[in-house]
């Protein structure tokens, strides 16, 4: 009998966990900004943790079918914003996209949880860290990145980003 690696659908693996991710329901608990000391750079830490869809969900239980599919899709938010510096210019592809296989290069695990890390990927300074524990409770880091990773939770829980628009005189 021949192993299948698609699902009756012949979806993409990608795909699965992409949709996987944004079903993910979380709770921000904590935001942590801090501007480094070149004044140029911000680190961003955020401290999150899995919900159900009612008050006697318990995270550990979502950990079980959320936890690659939320990497993964962070990842992917992460890849996408991310841009050349430096001599990493040479390798950046504006149309690329984040794959299955960076993901597992990027994956390890460790006695605090499932963890991603990334630095450059592909000539993308990615800078993203993520931690997934088994309680459910998840740690998002990222360094010299801006407040992006702010902008990536909001959009996995639907909420658009309002901004003001300039009044003309």
């Amino acid at each position: 009998m021949a192993l299948r690696f698609m699902s009756e659908t012949k979806k993409p693996a990608a795909q699965s966990l992409l949709e996987t991710g944004a079903l993910v329901l979380f709770r921000v608990v904590e935001t942590h900004t801090e501007l480094s000391p070149d004044k140029e750079n911000v680190f961003v830490r955020a401290d999150l943790v899995f919900e159900g869809d009612d008050e006697d969900t318990d995270p550990s239980e979502i950990v079980e079918w959320a936890a690659f599919g939320f990497l993964f899709t962070l990842a992917a938010l992460s890849f996408h914003d991310a841009r050349p510096r430096g001599i990493s210019e040479l390798e950046f592809q504006p149309s690329d996209e984040f794959t299955i296989v960076d993901f597992l290069e990027c994956l390890t695990f460790a006695n605090s949880g499932l963890c991603l890390h990334t630095d450059y990927v592909r000539g993308r300074s990615m800078k993203t860290d993520v931690t997934i524990r088994p309680d459910g409770t998840v740690t998002l880091t990222t360094w010299g990145r801006g407040q992006s990773a702010l902008r990536w939770l909001d959009q996995l829980q639907g909420k658009k980003r309002i901004a003001a628009v300039p009044v003309a005189d």
